[in-house]
């Protein structure tokens, strides 16, 4: 039987301000996972230590949260098959000189540290970071199929 997951998928805003958005979400669709949620947002100081509070402290901590919050964000979240690990994949590694051809770093990041996208990395933190960014009801039921 299909693992099917959710995971959240936050474009960065080195990609929205270059204006990649479009370009990567295609990415996405085209591998075939489901939007269930999308919003455009300013990521602010509080939102961005709920969202990385396990690197506060640390020496890039405070640079991570200027970049965050320079410009608009898009937050998503993905369904699919497998969807935590294949979106991984499909980014690539975080630095984009090490990522694969054709993933998404390696197609639109700059460097490890303006690299685009962020994703979940286990289904702990798909769930916790989903309810950071979205309530359920703006979460689609994943059976939500449009009509033709």
């Amino acid at each position: 039987m299909a693992n099917l997951e959710k995971t959240l998928v936050l474009i960065k805003p080195d990609a929205f301000s270059k204006h990649y958005s479009g370009d990567i979400i295609k990415i996405y669709e085209k591998e075939g996972f489901r939007i269930v949620a999308m919003k455009l947002l300013k990521m602010d100081e509080r939102l961005a230590s709920i969202h990385y509070a396990e690197h506060i402290g640390r020496p890039y901590y405070e640079d991570l949260v200027g970049f965050m919050t320079s410009a608009p964000i898009i937050a998503m979240v993905l369904e699919g098959e497998d969807a935590i690990a294949r979106v991984r994949t499909l980014n690539g590694k975080t630095n984009p000189v090490e990522a694969a051809e054709g993933t998404i770093r390696k197609l639109y990041a700059s460097s490890g540290s303006r690299n685009a996208v962020h994703a979940s990395d286990s289904p702990e933190n798909a769930e916790r970071e989903i309810h950071i960014f979205f309530n359920e009801t703006e979460i689609l039921d994943g059976k939500y199929q449009p009509k033709a």
